[in-house]
Parts: structure tokens; C-alpha cells; sequence
């Protein structure tokens, strides 16, 4: 039997706390729809930048999060199968990318989900209009029609599923961008936030020689030296952006990098990651620099014959991938360090608060009794 309606988290103000309320939910799902109860969300640091306003497009109220997996409740007509044809039923645990049109030029000739022209995250929905929940801090979610949906397998943790939804796949695209790690490369790794660190560990899987990863505080860079960074840089204690490119030039014997992934998108990112680049280099741009972006050099990305290329988010593809990514290194690297211990729906204000304060690297909102393993 379906809920009349949800418990919820919703941001109606911004940096204010989260309002507790029961959200009503349709009284079944549409064609190609799910309504999933959900298990786990882990938090990104776009839903803190959004409970901060950095993003005063997104209409209030809404309810946030946008990494999260659970099982269906309910299904619509042809919901029956995920992307890869398995079967979906009642009780199946799924994970879910963006719902995308199919219609326009992204969707039908670039044939790209990611950039689809009405590419629905679950914060754009609003919460006072049907489906009224499509984001994370919810005990019920909808899953839209044009979501892509895939099968958790049974030895997938909850809490991994989940981050692998916006943050895994976001850097495995990232990596495909750039056409992969040549044996032996040069990898920098700006940022040692959630992307900045499964970025290191992936460089490390894929064989990369030399892993440089740049971030703060202490405690993310102790991590990124876990998970294969053979070297770090504390953009704290080197806070002048061309005092870290000389200190990568330093451990890269002066030639520079292979590949530099920006997963930090900060105002001088992009600056430092294309002079970071050594000849015939790779600039992978992930973070949103803002409106106080320093300018790229345009001299240097000629004279060294230089790659710029965008990355954004990831589609179904991306996540199974990143799916797979953590099954099959659950023995190499420690996911769980990066997960604060779950919390309740009620705690999800301070776990915001606390990614924008970076003392936390990946909170963890914790709907059903699995454990955190």
C-alpha cells in the first residue's frame, strides 16, 4: 500500500534550519515511474552550497540530496526492468541517475544524457508541486520516468550505492573524459573532497607512476595518501596558487603533469591546473570556479599544446561503473573511512553545516537499519 505521504527535510530559507514535515505523495506512479522507500543518502557539496544560497536559481522550498538509493515501494507501467534489462519488483534495491527528456539535441543526436536541456535533478523539483519529492532527505523519494535506474547488487552497501549516485560517477566521467590513465602517467588531483578522493583512488587503480592530490584540511589529505597519493600538497599551508604550481613542478622533476582532474572548483583552479599541466597535458575541468575565476593562460595551453576539456556529472553508464568500481576494490581501499557514522533525518541540518565547514567529508543520512559496513 502506497503512503499518503513523507516525512521530509525542506529548505525553505536559505541557512536556516531544515523544516520537518510530512509531504504528500501522488496516490501512485505514472507510466515508467518508482516510488522507492529509501535507505541511505549520503550528502554532496553541491546540497551544502545550495542550503548556503551559492545557487539562488534553484526555486524554494525543496527538499535536498540527490545521492541516494532504497527499495521500491511501487511501480508504474514498463518500470518493470532497470537499464541493463535485470528485473525490478517490490522490494528491489535501485540507484538511480537523472531523469533526461529524450527529445532534444543532448538527448536525441549527442545521444548524452548529461546534457539534456531539461535534465531533471532531484532539487529541481519543488516540494509544494507533484511529485513534490525527488531529492534525498525524504523517507519516500519518486524516481521520475526519465530516470535510468540500476539494480544494487546484494554485497553493494547501502551508504556506497548512494555516494556512487552523484560523486562516484561524477569522477569515473571525469577519467573517461580525459580518455583514461596511460600506464605509469602523472596524475594531479585538485581538491580532497569525496571527488578528490575517490579521483585519487581511481588514479591509483588505473596505474598511474606519480599521484599528487591537493586539498585540506590534514585529516582529507591523511586520507588521499591511504587511498594512493604518493604525494600531497596542503593548500593551507602552500596558500599562494603559483607557490603550489612550483611545488608540483618540484615532484614532477620540472616536465609537469599527464592529466590534472579539477574536482575542487575554486577561483584559481583552473589557472594553476593548466600551468600544473606539463607538454601535451590533460586539464579536466569538474568544480564550478565562480564568478571570480582567474583566467586560464591561453599562451600556455597553445605553447604546450594543452587539453581543456568539461566534464559534467554522469549518466547511467558512469554509475554502473563507479558501481563496479567500488565492489571490485572493496579489499584495496577503505570506502568507509570517508562516511561520518549515519544520522537521522532530523540531524540533516547539522550534517549540511557541517560539509560547509569541512569537518565532514561525506555525511551519511541513515533511513532503515542496515549497518554501515
Amino acid at each position: 500500500m502506497i503512503p499518503e505521504t513523507t516525512r521530509a527535510a525542506v529548505l525553505r530559507a536559505y541557512r536556516k534550519p531544515l523544516v520537518l514535515e510530512d509531504l504528500p505523495l501522488p496516490p501512485r506512479p505514472d507510466p515508467g515511474a518508482a516510488l522507492v522507500r529509501l535507505e541511505r543518502t549520503t550528502l554532496c557539496g553541491t546540497d551544502a552550497h545550495l542550503w548556503q544560497g551559492g545557487m539562488p536559481f534553484v526555486e524554494l522550498p525543496i527538499v535536498l540530496g540527490h545521492e541516494m538509493t532504497g527499495r521500491v515501494v511501487a511501480l508504474g507501467a514498463g518500470a518493470d526492468t532497470d537499464a541493463l534489462g535485470r528485473p525490478v519488483e517490490l522490494g528491489t534495491r535501485l540507484v538511480w541517475s537523472e531523469s533526461a527528456c529524450g527529445r532534444c539535441h543532448g538527448c536525441a543526436v549527442l545521444r548524452e544524457p548529461v546534457l539534456c536541456a531539461d535534465r531533471g535533478y532531484g532539487f529541481r523539483q519543488r516540494a509544494d508541486r507533484a511529485p513534490y519529492v525527488t531529492g534525498g532527505l525524504t523517507e519516500y523519494c519518486w524516481v521520475s520516468p526519465g530516470s535510468a535506474r540500476l539494480v544494487v547488487p546484494d554485497d553493494v552497501p547501502a551508504t556506497w550505492a548512494a555516494a556512487a549516485g552523484c560523486a562516484g560517477k561524477t569522477v569515473v566521467r571525469a577519467f573517461d573524459r580525459a580518455g583514461g590513465v596511460p600506464p605509469g602517467a602523472t596524475v594531479v588531483v585538485q581538491g580532497a573532497g569525496p571527488l578528490g578522493l575517490f579521483g585519487t583512488a581511481l588514479a591509483r587503480a588505473s596505474g598511474a607512476g606519480l599521484v599528487i592530490t591537493l586539498g585540506a584540511p590534514d585529516d582529507r589529505l591523511a586520507l588521499a595518501r591511504r587511498w594512493g597519493a604518493d604525494e600531497v600538497v596542503s593548500v593551507e599551508e602552500v596558500p599562494d596558487p603559483d607557490d603550489r604550481v612550483a611545488r608540483v613542478a618540484e615532484l614532477t622533476g620540472a616536465r609537469g603533469a599527464d592529466l590534472v582532474f579539477d574536482f575542487a572548483g575554486s577561483p584559481t583552479t583552473n589557472y594553476e591546473g593548466v600551468l600544473m599541466c606539463g607538454q601535451r597535458g590533460t586539464h579536466v575541468v569538474v568544480g564550478l570556479a565562480g564568478p571570480d575565476a582567474v583566467a586560464v593562460p591561453p599562451g600556455v595551453v597553445m605553447g604546450r599544446e594543452l587539453r581543456v576539456l568539461g566534464s559534467l556529472n554522469g549518466d547511467v553508464s558512469d554509475l554502473d561503473r563507479a558501481l563496479r568500481f567500488l565492489a571490485g576494490n572493496r579489499d584495496r581501499f577503505d570506502w568507509n573511512a570517508m562516511f561520518a557514522p549515519p544520522i537521522e533525518l532530523a540531524a540533516a541540518t547539522s550534517a549540511l553545516a557541517g560539509m560547509a565547514a569541512m569537518t565532514a567529508i561525506k555525511p551519511v543520512i541513515a533511513f532503515g537499519t542496515e549497518e554501515l559496513c
